[in-house]
């Protein structure tokens, strides 16, 4: 059901970038780098349907909280009718949003910052903008996650996080279709 939604929103919706969820395999191998241990803040940009959303949801402690960011109308329905946790919050927004977002959250800083969101498909201007309000957003040794098709070209996505970042990591996930390549950006 999942990937026919994907698809779906994707022939309609330029900035949707796959025609598939990501797959357990990629979840975890994303995931990976969280301490699910201690109180979190996670902020997710582009949850789609919500499939790392359900993942996050059954690992963060209950004093934890998940801010997701989406700006597709019809995740954001999926969304709203698929999770109810007061551990939640969600927005129809963009992620260059964040900052604003998390103020509105009564958030001071985030732990950790998923994205899915196709950086290839953003202009110049736009992804740096995200991916420094994201670096604001972070508590110091806070992580932003970001995975993308395996393709991806450091000019979409690692050169601005190595802008902005202390240290970037890479690695790739070929259990999941597309193929993904995980950044690993620490503050």
């Amino acid at each position: 059901m999942d990937t026919i939604v994907y698809l779906k929103n994707m022939l309609r919706d330029k900035q949707v970038a796959s025609f598939t969820p990501t797959s357990v395999f990629g979840i975890k191998k994303v995931c990976d780098k969280i301490d699910f241990r201690k109180k979190n803040v996670i902020i997710e940009y582009g949850p789609g349907t919500g499939v790392f959303t359900r993942y996050l949801l059954d690992k963060l402690t209950p004093d934890s909280t998940l801010i997701l960011i989406e700006r597709n109308t019809e995740f954001i329905n999926i969304l709203q009718s698929s999770f109810r946790d007061p551990r939640l919050l969600i927005y129809h927004e963009s992620a260059e949003n964040v900052v604003e977002i998390l103020s509105l959250s009564r958030v001071s800083k985030a732990d950790y910052i998923i994205s899915g969101i196709p950086f290839s498909f953003l202009p110049h201007t736009l992804r740096n903008n995200i991916v420094n309000k994201s670096a604001e957003c972070l508590r110091p040794g806070g992580k932003f996650l970001a995975y993308q098709t395996f393709f991806q070209l450091d000019k979409f996505l690692k050169d601005y996080l190595d802008l902005y970042f202390k240290k970037v990591k890479t690695e790739f996930c070929f259990r999941n279709a597309p193929p993904i390549r995980i950044f690993e950006a620490i503050k």
